[in-house]
């Protein structure tokens, strides 16, 4: 509901890149895929399920994704080649969203590269928006002195997400501690008849 409404929010808005940070099984695969099927029909979805993708790896997937040609060519070739497309699509009214899943397992270099591919745009729009879904590890990369940059650009719209995880986070303890509550009821109720 509210995360999936946030998130809806930064990418139409274009933000550039948003981060989703979460443990293991708290679902941010599922919100990644509602989040697909959310968005408005004029904006085109690149899924990178691979994280461990070096950069020069990452502007070949990029192009695969979009449905370009990339054999044989340079990665510079590729770059532009992505570019372009990026620019047409836009000039025909479309964005575009890259969302990456289990992004705390990419190279740092490889998140690296995401930044900069954010750095593609026209003089108002981003051509490239991103979506990071990650665990907790993602936020201790982008800790790293070395990762200033991406982390200020996921900085712009943490807070309205943020506040929104925050209050799903707890509703969800609130659920959790509820749902614990009732296995240890019936866990009791066993217990005595079985006694």
């Amino acid at each position: 509901g509210e995360l999936l409404d946030a998130l809806c929010w930064a990418v139409e808005r274009g933000e550039g890149i948003v981060k989703v940070t979460g443990e293991v099984g708290s679902g941010k695969t599922m919100l990644c895929r509602m989040l697909e099927h959310r968005l408005a029909p004029h904006i085109d979805i690149i899924y990178l399920a691979n994280p461990t993708l070096l950069p020069r790896e990452l502007c070949y997937a990029i192009a695969g994704e979009l449905g370009l040609a990339s054999a044989g060519m340079r990665v510079d070739e590729v770059l532009r080649m992505v570019q372009a497309d990026l620019i047409a699509r836009h000039g025909r009214g479309r964005q575009v969203v890259l969302m990456a899943e289990e992004a705390q397992a990419m190279p740092l270099d490889t998140l690296e590269e995401l930044r900069l591919l954010s750095n593609l745009e026209t003089s108002r729009d981003k051509l490239l928006q991103i979506v990071l879904f990650g665990q907790p590890e993602l936020d201790r990369h982008l800790g790293l002195a070395r990762m200033r940059q991406l982390k200020e650009r996921t900085g712009k719209t943490k807070a309205r997400v943020a506040a929104v995880t925050r209050a799903v986070e707890i509703r969800t303890q609130q659920q959790r501690a509820a749902y614990d509550q009732l296995l240890i009821s019936r866990r009791g109720l066993a217990e005595s008849r079985s006694a």
